[in-house]
């Protein structure tokens, strides 16, 4: 397909078009579900850019040179001595997450050119990754060193979950248990690795390492960030700023419009008689779900 001429409608701009013709081109290397053979490696996604762009012949210098299926002893030197590595996963729907693994160097577990693993220690307790891998599998390592050589490393695999009794089987130069609680592993991550390659390293910038004392596995806010970003005081202060009465809640439960339409006790002087007038309650459009936030008051 000849994407290379300006074949713009007129009253069109030439941004929206240039966008649908892209996505057009998208749909149609992609029609038949990677039924297309194509030698080149990486995504079908790239391979249309880099041909929308024609970055092709760059890009293929860059799988020749750079792309690995396993890890050169290099690699193995590098992640030997990385102290922090970048989770990124997915759950089966494509939704991603990135999280942050540290540790001292050493942590991340070299078994072979084409296994790796990682230990999950305490957090808090949404096991995020964890979960996207029980769902997709898939699952990207990055590195850097920020400190000496400044440069990156790119790992991706195929991830699954394993205990720390079987890491111990599996890994024989594996250390003992370490004698904080906090640094003990719940769960290890076993990665297959498919594809490595080098991040470059003209934009890293160089860091200069500090000791500090690091708090595995607390709780303690003080040493956990707490709410460093405003989330928990933005959630309380959006329950708060309009508070709904209980029996106003209640009504709403019920698909009363007002509160004063729900049974009053026997005796009760506004029995029976409106008190207070009260607009009816929005209908929740459709595709959305109805939270009520009550407060007792």
């Amino acid at each position: 397909m000849d994407l290379s001429h300006d074949r713009t409608p007129p009253g069109v701009s030439g941004r929206a078009w240039s966008i649908n013709v892209l996505n057009f081109a998208a749909r149609w290397r992609l029609w038949d579900g990677g039924r297309r053979y194509d030698p080149r490696p990486g995504s079908r996604g790239e391979h249309v850019l880099q041909d929308w762009y024609g970055t092709r012949d760059r890009a293929g210098r860059f799988y020749d040179r750079q792309l690995s299926d396993q890890l050169t002893p290099k690699m193995v030197e590098f992640i030997g001595r990385m102290e922090m590595a970048f989770i990124a996963t997915s759950d089966a729907g494509g939704e991603c997450d990135c999280s942050f693994r540290a540790g001292t160097a050493g942590f991340l577990r070299v078994l072979d050119e084409r296994t790796i693993a990682y230990p999950e220690f305490r957090g808090n307790g949404v096991m995020a990754s964890l979960g996207n891998i029980l769902e997709n599998p898939h699952i990207g390592i990055f590195m850097v060193d920020f400190t000496r050589d400044l440069i990156g490393l790119h790992v991706n695999g195929i991830a699954e979950i394993v205990t720390p009794a079987h890491m111990q089987e599996i890994d024989g130069c594996l250390p003992g248990p370490p004698l904080q609680p906090g640094r003990q592993p719940v769960q290890w991550v076993l990665v297959r690795v498919t594809e490595a390659y080098i991040h470059c390293s003209k934009h890293i910038p160089k860091l200069i390492p500090q000791s500090r004392v690091r708090h595995w596995g607390t709780d303690n806010p003080r040493y956990n960030g707490g709410d460093y970003f405003g989330a928990a005081a933005q959630n309380t202060s959006v329950l708060e700023a309009d508070p709904v009465p209980a029996r106003t809640a209640v009504a709403a439960g019920l698909g009363l419009s007002r509160p004063d339409d729900l049974p009053r006790p026997p005796g009760d002087p506004r029995d029976g008689r409106t008190v207070v007038e009260y607009p009816p309650t929005p209908a929740v459009p459709a595709g959305q779900r109805a939270i009520s936030t009550p407060r007792l008051g």
